[in-house]
């Protein structure tokens, strides 16, 4: 965090400042901001974040120990550390972000990137990072952070010599996205899909295409709203971006799009395409593997263009990027049996994509394996998404389904009925068991693909997998 003053902090947060040690009101503070007492460092800002299963307010003497030089808290602490009581620490996160990059922004040339979509965040946020840290310095969410604690715990990283900020804004209803990027106003509003990802939380996907449209209405009027042309739901943003003075940049394989990806190929080695833009026609080599990610690639390639960057230094930097995210689409194991562990986090669109592209990659002499488990957030469509997915891995010739966990178990129902008969399909109630089955079945040439929920937990049997046969 930029340097301030205890007194400034509290005048900030509009909270009740408790001096403790020889702290004065004067005393700056510059360290992490953060809600996790395992993160901080001398001089540090620990969030004591009430939650669900535990209270953050019981860790304060943790962050202390580790040198944490203020506590954001609720109520007092009985510790020998500075604190600033304020009714709500998650607002008072929010209002601490809003400030630094206010102050940040009338100070120097900084430029904020907002990234939304039903799918495709991190990886896009995570090409672009790469792409402009050749510019300047770029701060970018770790992970994904991109909720009410991760969106603003990104944001206070920035100093005065930052040049871009990319924050990634996913959401869990209505307003999410309209209160994080009202924090920031991006100066780049980028929004690449409106599928069913959270569509349970939204009640249905109009509603789910309203609140992405939220990044639009928050940007700088005088931004531009970087967008994806092959979605309609998307594409429809282009009119609140113009009524607003914004301009638009549209990507896709459409020739609608500023930015096009043509001849598009999918080896188990990386995506390869030809990108269109700016009159240019360059060839694009990506090690990320899966056709999908070339949507992503296409947003940055846009995105970077705008503030400045060339179509050729930015696929010159993308093509050094080895894989999108951990458990996203990361190859593991080796030429013997392949894991691909995308388990990370899984809608019906990254579910099906993941499918087609484990199809595309396996040649002759090889098998499809397919270890599937549930996907969350789908409300009243839950049912009838896993019906659609267990049908498509049927009908791509997936040669061994393996559905893990209750939750998917209708995944597991949906293939045998579609005719993934004699084993092909199998059901395990948990990990521990679709290991030892996956330990004996899978032979030379298999390609694995490993896919559920972030919740479902599948990217640790990836990751075991992924050793085992290494």
């Amino acid at each position: 965090m930029i340097a301030l003053s205890l007194a400034e902090i509290a005048a900030v947060l509009g909270g009740d400042l408790r001096l403790a040690g020889s702290a004065t009101a004067d005393t700056v503070i510059d360290g992490v901001v953060d809600t996790d007492s395992r993160t901080m460092a001398p001089g540090s800002v620990f969030v004591a974040k009430p939650g669900a299963e535990t209270d953050g307010h019981r860790f304060v003497g943790s962050a202390l120990a580790a040198g944490a030089a203020l506590a954001i808290v609720e109520h007092p602490v009985d510790e020998e550390i500075t604190q600033i009581v304020v009714p709500d620490v998650i607002v008072a996160l929010a209002d601490l972000a809003r400030e630094v990059v206010a102050r940040v922004r009338a100070a120097g040339d900084l430029k904020i990137v907002g990234i939304t979509g039903s799918n495709g965040k991190t990886t896009t946020k995570n090409f672009l990072a790469r792409i402009l840290s050749d510019e300047g310095e770029t701060v970018a969410p770790i992970n994904s952070y991109n909720n009410e604690v991760g969106a603003p715990v990104t944001m206070l990283r920035i100093t005065y010599g930052t040049r871009f900020l990319v924050s990634e804004f996913g959401a869990d209803g209505p307003g999410s996205i309209a209160r994080l990027a009202g924090l920031v106003e991006p100066d780049v509003a980028v929004v690449l899909m409106v599928g069913m990802a959270h569509a349970g939380g939204f009640g249905g996907i109009e509603a789910t295409a309203k609140a992405k449209s939220e990044l639009v209405a928050a940007a700088r009027p005088t931004g531009t709203a970087v967008l994806n042309v092959d979605d309609s739901r998307v594409a429809a943003m282009g009119a609140l971006a113009t009524s607003r003075g914004m301009r638009v940049a549209g990507f896709g394989q459409s020739d609608a799009a500023d930015v096009q990806a043509h001849d598009l190929e999918v080896t188990a080695s990386g995506t390869s395409c030809v990108i269109q833009a700016a009159g240019e026609r360059l060839p694009l080599r990506l090690q990320v593997l899966g056709a999908h990610h070339v949507g992503n690639a296409l947003a940055a390639i846009a995105a970077a263009g705008v503030l400045g960057v060339s179509t050729a230094d930015a696929i010159d930097r993308l093509e050094t990027v080895e894989i999108a995210e951990r458990w996203r689409m990361q190859p593991m194991g080796s030429d013997r049996v392949r894991i691909i562990n995308d388990a990370y986090n899984a809608s019906p669109d990254s579910m099906a994509a993941a499918l087609r592209t484990l199809a595309q990659i396996t040649g002759p002499g090889e098998r499809t394996v397919a270890v599937l488990g549930a996907m969350s957030e789908l409300g009243e469509t839950a049912g009838e998404e896993h019906d659609r997915i267990g049908l498509l891995a049927v009908r791509l010739n997936i040669q061994r389904i393996v559905v893990v966990g209750p939750e998917a178990r209708r995944l597991f129902i949906s293939a045998i009925g579609e005719g993934s008969w004699d084993s092909e399909a199998v059901f395990f109630a948990d990990q521990d068991a679709a290991f030892e089955y996956l330990r004996s079945e899978l032979r030379d040439g298999d390609r694995v693909l490993v896919k559920s929920s972030n919740s479902v937990g599948l990217r640790h049997l990836g990751d075991r997998l992924g050793e085992l046969f290494s």
